[in-house]
């Protein structure tokens, strides 16, 4: 393994540094690193994050100051407000800057427009709460309830929404205030959908010329056009505005850079000092010269984009190693730049990244996002606009980068194609092998000629970058922003089970009536019954996803994305506007939550109820009312049923029928909407709270346990190696429909199986085998059990043991219980 060995070969590189080293001063690479571990220790390091509440206060006044105001007018000057009153950092030893929150420790900030009508509930809930803790000055409590929380009462958009659905579908997603997860939907959780902003944008052009290219249009507006004189005027406005408040930000950084210099009395952090201000001067407003001037553009873009709005997901870094490579190239090339120069701009920027946690304070958040979930996903590799393999010098060492350096930020992702460089699928094997859980890898196999076919320009899909969990974005041509719906299909097999009931619910008939299974007499009748009570389910997520749509574009603006945006920006037309963007492309899609929990009940069911005859399905009823006590033996028995993630045609044509079946429903929605509504199955960490609601199910899962995670395996039931996984993945999926979109799916190995330079040749072998398969994202834990058990003993000690969830790292110590419990019983694969 590169740059550690670990003296136990039953060790990943991780594990061995957490027990022995501690990634302290007897780490290899902290000589390598001593200004990253500076910063690590004093701001990261078990750092309890802190709720920052600036944002919100600045963004309120002004909102409160510009009411009955054009939407994208009024989230200009609230950006104006929040550029010229929110406090600037320069931090000690740091490179980098443009905090959007305090520098006491890490930090989060609060959106009043997503939460304002519980913030304060939820401020006071995290006073005291165990998992993910967030540190809270009462004082700014205080202020929030006061000045806060009472303006935004009867505004946010959950607020809107939930008082707008009827009274008869609110109960599939609302249990009075608090979320059912029947149906969840995100959209009251964010402002958008993850996003990613083109960077190259800023940092070739600068701000400065589009701000002059919003002028010139403003001054070419026809007089006589109503709607170039009101919605074209109110975006270009907005525009200037946004173009005003990040260059005034980026200099009040500047301002305090030189205040600090002045005062300096060391002469090393002087220099840094000064160059700092010099280049907060230079950009974002003017294109950048440098490298070091570039990645301080790119920390500004996406800085500001935070202080703009929350995403699903955070904004992401998109494809990092193409749009700075020009700059890493000619500064190396000049000589005033090498590599551990740019490793050491690097880690602070990372540094940056971590240190802002993107907490949620509605109930959804804390039980859907547990480890301050964060997406700020960066793409490496894959290919250029012209189809040829784009991987470079950076890709290389932004892996090594993150291989040295103990941090769970940025979220690494690597594209892949069937022409990808042996040495980069080698490197990107070892960064797996390190244990910390990424980078996670995305296919351009199945990803480009999908978005291809549902209308994307070649070039640009050719181009796409990963954005949130398992999602890609292509910035200049996405033009979808409204977060979207999830549905609970292990609930679906208790509908049928129950007829139309769940034992959550008692005697109320929650859906429709298919039929008492009881009286079914054959797994077809069975399976109708599935695919009615599916159909309902589908069809109210669809009401709700085109409710959702309206309604938020009466809450939110977005003038700085949409400015970053070729197609929303020539069309004047905020990308949160409901009308079409001319040139966009939008692709909206639902969660499947418990796609293999579904698929093995069903398969259980049909073997061993209807095939084999073996249980009745009275018995099966008993069992799963009873949640299995005293029926062990059938319990087992149920266990032995065919299972997805086998590679078995008896599982995987069931999976690919709750597929078809799925996409049937919703393929209909473009024809309604023209917005592509695709099936997915990234549960982030939906699975183990949609799995409380849900009683015992046909597969032997019990009562509350989690559901199965993405188009994972159901937990332990895999059984015939990771190779298997795959083909069960490709046999499932309905090549027929482009109405799918990511399959989030997790593999644990343990480090033993992919021990030594044979591990890593099976593990490139492994990732050209997913590659021809052509599916869509895979990620790996590589992690003994052992560590794992012993983390929850002594989470002090283990603090800094970082575990894949669900499209992003987290350190498994912020995690609750029940998530922690789900990662552990994943199946580890011990050979390939």
């Amino acid at each position: 393994m590169i740059g550690i060995q670990s003296p136990c070969s039953c060790m990943s590189p991780q594990e061995y540094n957490i027990s022995v080293t501690g990634y302290g001063k007897d780490y290899v690479h902290y000589e390598k690193h001593r200004r990253f571990f500076r910063i690590f220790e004093r701001c990261v390091d078990g750092k309890t994050p802190f709720v920052d509440i600036q944002r919100a206060r600045y963004f309120t006044e002004s909102m409160k100051q510009t009411e009955n105001q054009p939407l994208p007018v009024r989230y200009g000057k609230a950006l104006l407000h929040i550029a010229r009153n929110i406090p600037v950092y320069v931090e000690d030893d740091q490179l980098i800057v443009g905090r959007t929150g305090s520098d006491i420790s890490r930090h989060g900030i609060l959106y009043p427009e997503v939460e304002g009508d519980t913030l304060a509930v939820g401020l006071r809930d995290a006073l005291t709460r165990s998992n993910a803790p967030l540190a809270v000055d009462p004082e700014d409590v205080k202020y929030v309830e006061e000045h806060i929380a009472p303006y935004w009462t009867d505004k946010t958009f959950r607020a809107k929404f939930v008082s707008s659905l009827p009274e008869e579908m609110r109960k599939y997603s609302y249990n009075g205030p608090a979320p059912y997860t029947f149906i969840g939907e995100q959209a009251s959780m964010n402002c958008s959908l993850q996003w990613v902003p083109d960077y190259a944008k800023v940092i070739n052009r600068g701000i400065k010329s589009i701000k002059d290219e919003a002028l010139a249009r403003l001054a070419e507006l026809d007089p006589d056009n109503p709607m170039e004189m009101s919605d074209k005027r109110d975006f270009l406005n907005a525009v200037v505005d946004t173009c005003d408040a990040i260059v005034i930000w980026a200099n009040r950084h500047a301002d305090l850079a030189e205040q600090k210099a002045a005062a300096c009395t060391d002469p090393v952090r002087k220099e840094e000092l000064l160059l700092i201000a010099a280049t907060c001067r230079r950009v974002p407003e003017h294109p950048a010269r440098t490298f070091y001037e570039a990645v301080q553009a790119q920390w500004f873009t996406q800085g500001f984009s935070r202080l703009e709005r929350r995403h699903g997901g955070i904004v992401s870094n998109g494809r990092m190693d193409q749009y700075l490579y020009p700059f890493y190239k000619r500064d190396v090339e000049a000589g005033i730049l090498d590599d551990d120069k740019a490793l050491e701009i690097f880690d602070c920027l990372w540094l940056q990244m971590a240190q802002y946690m993107a907490i949620g304070l509605t109930p959804q958040a804390a039980t859907q996002h547990e480890g301050y979930a964060h997406w700020e996903a960066l793409t490496l590799g894959g290919q250029d606009r012209r189809g040829f393999d784009a991987t470079n010098e950076l890709s290389y060492l932004i892996l090594r980068s993150k291989r040295e350096t103990p941090l769970q930020h940025p979220d690494l992702a690597v594209r892949i194609h069937s022409r990808s460089p042996k040495d980069f699928l080698w490197e990107v094997a070892e960064t797996v092998k390190t244990g910390q859980g990424y980078p996670k890898i995305f296919n351009d196999e199945e990803i480009i000629p999908l978005y291809v076919a549902k209308g994307a320009p070649i070039a640009d899909a050719l181009d796409y970058a990963l954005s949130g969990c398992t999602e890609v974005r292509l910035p200049n041509v996405d033009t979808y922003t409204s977060l979207c719906t999830q549905v609970n299909y292990g609930a679906v097999i208790e509908l049928v089970m129950r007829n139309g009931r769940l034992k959550d619910r008692g005697d109320e008939l929650f859906t429709i009536e298919t039929g008492d299974p009881e009286t079914f007499s054959s797994y077809e009748e069975f399976r109708e019954a599935f695919r009615k009570q599916l159909q309902w389910m589908l069809r109210h997520a669809m009401f709700m996803q085109y409710r959702i749509e309206r309604m938020r574009a009466q809450t939110f603006a977005c003038p700085f994305e949409s400015m970053l945006s070729d197609v929303a920006f020539k069309a004047c037309r905020d990308l949160d506007s409901v009308e079409k963007i001319p040139g966009g492309i939008d692709l909206a899609y639902y969660e499947c939550i418990g796609f293999a929990t579904a698929v093995d009940s069903l398969s259980a069911v049909k073997k061993m109820v209807y095939d084999e005859k073996l249980v009745s399905m009275k018995e099966l009823k008993e069992a799963l009312d009873a949640n299995f006590e005293g029926r062990e033996a059938l319990l087992e028995l149920l266990r032995k049923a065919p299972c997805f993630g086998n590679n078995d045609p008896y599982a995987d044509s069931i999976g690919l029928d709750v597929e078809t079946m799925s996409q049937e429903v919703t393929s209909r929605y473009v024809e309604f909407t023209g917005v592509n509504l695709d099936n997915r199955t990234t549960t982030i960490t939906s699975n183990v709270p949609y799995g409380k609601i849900v009683g015992a199910t046909p597969n032997g899962r019990l009562a509350g346990m989690p559901l199965s995670d993405g188009s994972s395996p159901s937990q332990g039931m895999d059984m015939n190696g990771p190779t298997a996984i795959l083909l069960s993945n490709y046999n499932s999926k309905n090549w027929a429909s482009t109405n799918r979109a990511a399959r989030l799916l997790n593999i644990k190995f343990t480090p033993k199986a992919v021990e030594g330079d044979e591990g890593t040749e099976r593990l490139v072998n492994f990732l050209r085998a997913f590659c021809d398969l052509k599916l869509w994202h895979i990620q790996f834990n590589v992690i003994n059990r052992q560590t794992l058990l012993a983390a929850q003993q002594d989470p002090k000690k283990y603090r800094n043991l970082m575990v894949r969830v669900a499209g992003y790292s987290a350190y498994f110590v912020d995690l609750s219980l029940g998530l922690q419990n789900d990662i552990i019983a994943r199946t580890a694969q011990e050979s390939m």
